[in-house]
């Protein structure tokens, strides 16, 4: 499922960017926690989290979907993860949030690291989960990161037509890609069958087949962050998966040492794979709580 509710934000000639908000409204008693999701999946990444009381009754949690997922909608077929970090502060404004915290998932961790360099007054802290601060480069795939470029950069071509594709529908290895090694084959088959239906529903015709693409060029033309991660300045904690398919155990060990101007740094590592707030929710869950205890007050 999608997130079903939208806000217009001005970004790009204007965004309508979808959304999810524990309780349906913004306590401002509570701190904000925005939650990024992963490729191609949508705020239903983070159904643990939102059924979480611990959470929901500490923080507001707002879910956003980045540009190329779910509801968000836009009219350029072009743009960059500083556009969805953009975005995303401006759904903050349009809400009336002053200050959040921000966790991301896989894209989502390099783009809530944006969030933090394009409006530091606003990110009270990071969590980033199963995550890189490279692009998808030659030196991370020597330290065990995926190489997106020759697994799906051929499919990803395909996705490019002069002309209007209204039968499209996402290419089932994309699909397939997206389930078995993001959530690492520990989710429910009814879980399974529910991200299937989500992603045909969300990639196709001819505006689906453009939103995919993308989604995809973005991932797999992005810029890294390595040398501007020292100019955040809030805290940063960081949870990798100790079987992560994606970009391993060595290169976070590497890349938590970027944030040199942060006030606190941390990283841990947890039994599991990629998709952390979905697979292993409970530790996630600790180390956010932790992480708004701490500084919630600054």
């Amino acid at each position: 499922m999608t997130a079903g509710t939208t806000i217009r934000v001005p970004h790009l000639g204007g965004i309508n960017a979808g959304y999810r908000l524990s309780n349906g409204a913004v306590d401002p008693a509570k701190p904000t926690v925005v939650l990024i999701n992963s490729m191609c999946t949508t705020t239903s990444l983070f159904n643990s989290q939102f059924n979480n009381t611990a959470l929901t009754d500490a923080a507001n949690l707002l879910a956003i979907e980045p540009l190329g997922h779910g509801s968000t909608e836009c009219s350029s077929e072009n743009y960059t993860y500083w556009d969805t970090a953009i975005m995303a502060v401006q759904v903050l404004d349009a809400l009336g949030i002053k200050k959040a915290f921000a966790l991301g998932t896989s894209q989502g961790g390099w783009i809530v690291t944006r969030m933090a360099l394009v409006a530091p007054e606003k990110i009270q802290g990071l969590l980033i989960l199963g995550s890189s601060l490279d692009y998808e480069s030659a030196a991370s795939r020597e330290k065990g990161c995926w190489d997106p470029a020759a697994t799906l950069g051929p499919v990803v071509d395909t996705l490019y037509s002069k002309e209007p594709t209204p039968d499209f529908l996402i290419d089932e290895g994309l699909r397939e890609s997206v389930v078995n090694i993001g959530f690492s084959g520990v989710i429910s088959p009814e879980d399974v069958e529910m991200w299937k239906t989500t992603l045909n529903k969300i990639y196709s015709g001819d505006e689906g087949r453009k939103k995919l693409r993308g989604a995809f060029v973005n991932l797999l033309e992005r810029d890294g962050l390595l040398r501007r991660a020292a100019d955040v300045k809030c805290p940063v904690y960081w949870v990798q998966g100790n079987q992560d398919p994606v970009y391993g155990v060595e290169v976070p060990k590497e890349h938590i040492k970027a944030f040199s101007g942060s006030v606190e740094t941390e990283l841990s590592f947890t039994d599991g794979g990629h998709y952390l707030n979905a697979t292993t929710p409970k530790d996630v869950d600790a180390k956010l709580l932790e992480l708004i205890n701490k500084y919630s007050a600054l």
